[in-house]
Order: C-alpha cells, then structure tokens, then sequence
C-alpha cells in the first residue's frame, strides 16, 4: 500500500520479536537486512519490503484492511499530527490503529470546522485528493451580507487569487437574516483559504465555516462536534467502486446483524 512505509524497528517489534528498543540494538548490531542490505537505525519499510534478521526472512505481513473516518472537526483545532505550541490537533480525537496509522484526506484551516476524513490507505488518500479524480467540496459559509447577482456570477465565472484564477462550481443561498446570511458553495480542489479569499474579493467577510460534504462522503446531522465515525464495509465497498480501487469487505463477524449507518451519498460516476 503505497504511502504506508513505518519504521523498521517498529515493524520488527509488531512481529514479536522484541521491544522496539532491542529492535534497533538488533538493527545498530547489523544483524537486520532490508532488500539485500544492511539496515541503520531509522530505516523506513514498506509493506512488500523483504526483511531478513539473521539470514532468515521474515514472512510478510497481510495489508492493514482499509478504514475510513470521518471528523466532525471543531474549531481551534490543528490537522498537524503535532504541534510545538502544544494545541489541540485532530488526531487527539481518533481511535487507536493496531497497525499504519491515520493519515489526513486534505485539510482545513484552524478556524474551519466539519467533514475531515482521515484513512489508514495511502492508495486512497491519494485517489482521493489528487485533483484528476474530480471529487468536488461543499461548504457552508456565513457572511456579513447578502450577495449580489453580480458577485455571485463573478465568484462561479471566476476571480483572481493570488495570481491564479479561481471560482466555485456552485452557490447557493441557504438562509440568514440581519448581516448573517448562510451560503453553500461547491469548489473542485479546495486550497488553502480559497474560499474565504473568494468570499473576500467578492467584498464579503467570512465569518464561519464548514465543510459538510467531500464527494460523496457527507457530515451526518448526528455526528457531535469534536466526534468521529467510521465507514461501514458497504460505504467503503462503494467508494472504493466509484475510486476504480481495488477492495475486498472483510468477513462478516457471526451473529453480526448491526448495518451501520450510510455516510455517502448517490453520486456521479467519475470520469475515467
């Protein structure tokens, strides 16, 4: 699974062949080979590679199955794995990973709440972010004021930002009343503060945003804030589908007759 390299003492310590402490002794002592080649400490393996620790060869690990989460992200909280300031960061609020560990579907900002995915597959998370895939982003954006027919067929014809041009797909009026009005706008990448520099050149201050759809995946009503949900094996049977990406559903436990609830809605098929 590409993207999902770890580092070979750990991967030594998960076989059950010590601590990861006497693993890098091990490694230091030059008894482990990686593809035909003494290992250092530090060194990074990837699932398909050969490991041999005193001339035998380790037997491969099956892939970590797949798993998919959705947050509902909160504001003030960073998507960096740490930070030296010692804030909040998503990854507080995600359950363990027995193996790989989870990785981020894009970002948002540290103002910005809702949909963040996170995925132990870095095949997927690719797939699902590289921009020739063709999934598209929903926000729900208060302003202070009403949009003009004029700004908004300027922000879907396109307007310059930071010498690039840029638009939304779509923009819709949600609802509001005084200097709050709610809009939904879809945007095909989503870089970074694209939408409140959007929303800026169109003379309109963001005040609140939040992503409530990545391509087919949606932000459930009843997902708290700070809260994580896990895809079910019929959600990520169909995104890997609609991916073109390779999936087998995990055996269904016995006596297991919980269906968990859909986090995907119908969508288009992508182009190929």
């Amino acid at each position: 699974m590409t993207g999902m390299s770890e580092k070979l003492h750990k991967a030594l310590a998960e076989r059950g062949l010590g601590s990861r402490r006497e693993m890098e002794r091990w490694i230091l002592a030059g008894r482990v080979r990686v593809n035909g080649s003494t290992a250092t400490v530090g060194h990074r393996v990837e699932p398909e590679d050969r490991i041999e620790v005193d001339g035998r060869r380790l037997k491969a690990r099956p892939a970590p199955r797949p798993r998919v989460l959705v947050l509902n992200k909160t504001e003030g909280t960073i998507c960096s794995r740490r930070d030296p300031e010692g804030r909040t960061t998503v990854f507080d609020a995600l359950p363990a990973t027995h193996r790989g560990r989870w990785m981020t579907v894009g970002r948002l900002d540290v103002n910005s709440s809702g949909l963040l995915l996170f995925t132990n597959d870095g095949a997927l998370a690719h797939r699902l972010t590289h921009p020739s895939t063709g999934l598209d982003r929903e926000y729900a954006v208060r302003v202070d004021g009403l949009l003009g027919d004029d700004a908004v067929e300027r922000l879907m014809s396109g307007i310059e930002v930071d010498g690039e041009i840029q638009r939304f797909s779509d923009v819709r009026y949600y609802d509001g009343k005084g200097s709050n009005h709610w809009y939904h706008v879809v945007l095909m990448e989503g870089r970074n503060r694209e939408v409140r520099k959007l929303f800026e050149q169109a003379g309109r201050r963001v005040s609140r945003l939040k992503r409530v759809r990545f391509g087919p995946v949606v932000l459930p009503s009843w997902l708290r804030r700070g809260q994580a949900a896990e895809l079910g094996s019929a959600d990520l049977t169909a995104l890997y589908r609609l991916l073109r990406l390779p999936y087998a559903p995990p055996p269904r436990a016995r006596g297991d007759v919980r269906k968990p609830r859909s986090l995907l809605i119908p969508y288009p098929e992508l182009p190929p």
